[in-house]
């Protein structure tokens, strides 16, 4: 039932989902932070205050979730969440995003696993396990190592060292391929595969997550 309470319940849960406050939320969706408080959802004279159709578009735009995906927490129906990754674990291929794709909220929880909908399915060799998902290389950032199209392997449990091709997502949602150079608590240094493009060092408090190349379609 579409209740004031569930709805706002659902908002919490979305935000939550996605690992923001009600606030963050607000803002991620170009709302004033204030839009969704605690104190916003009842007027002054105490009758229920519903959020507009509008900022529940923005808000689920923001996030990359979708309408279906709302409405489940609405209803209580959670499990929707991981529907599109779950169905991949239970073939033999693995989740596809694109680059520009993993740059946005909602496809990776806090240690770079892939979650939520919105993935695609490929089929890979064997180097797959049940935790790697792949990316698709979009542009000429990483050439002549790779090009638009190729199809990388990620494999966010594999331990990392020197040496190593790996996968960074910073807070600001940009998503780099680069070679691991050196990494401590203070953050890492990268060595960019294209000579044309700085290498980087990326500090620990800005960093989401980091996780090992283990194949490339070339």
């Amino acid at each position: 039932m579409l209740s004031h309470e569930r709805v706002w319940a659902a908002i919490d849960t979305l935000a939550e989902r996605y690992s923001l406050s009600p606030s963050g939320l607000a803002k991620k969706a170009g709302l004033d932070s204030t839009a969704f408080n605690k104190s916003k959802r009842l007027s002054v004279d105490g009758r229920p205050r519903w959020p507009s159709t509008e900022s529940l578009a923005k808000i689920i735009e923001a996030t990359n979730s979708s309408l279906d995906e709302f409405i489940g927490f609405v209803e209580g129906r959670t499990a929707a969440l991981s529907v599109s990754v779950a169905s991949a674990r239970q073939t033999s291929g693995v989740p596809l995003l694109g680059f520009a794709q993993a740059g946005a909220g909602g496809f990776f929880d806090d240690a770079g696993f892939p979650v939520g909908q919105g993935w695609d399915l490929i089929e890979l060799p064997g180097q797959a396990t049940e935790n790697s998902y792949a990316l698709q290389v979009q542009g000429d950032s990483m050439l002549p190592l790779y090009r638009n199209g190729d199809v990388l392997v990620v494999e966010p449990a594999a331990p990392i060292r020197k040496g190593d091709r790996v996968v960074v997502k910073t807070l600001d949602g940009e998503v780099m391929a680069k070679v691991l150079e050196r990494q401590n608590a203070a953050g890492v240094d990268l060595v960019s595969l294209n000579p044309e493009h700085p290498d980087r060092h990326i500090p620990i408090a800005r960093m989401e997550w980091i996780a090992r190349i283990v194949w490339a379609s070339q």
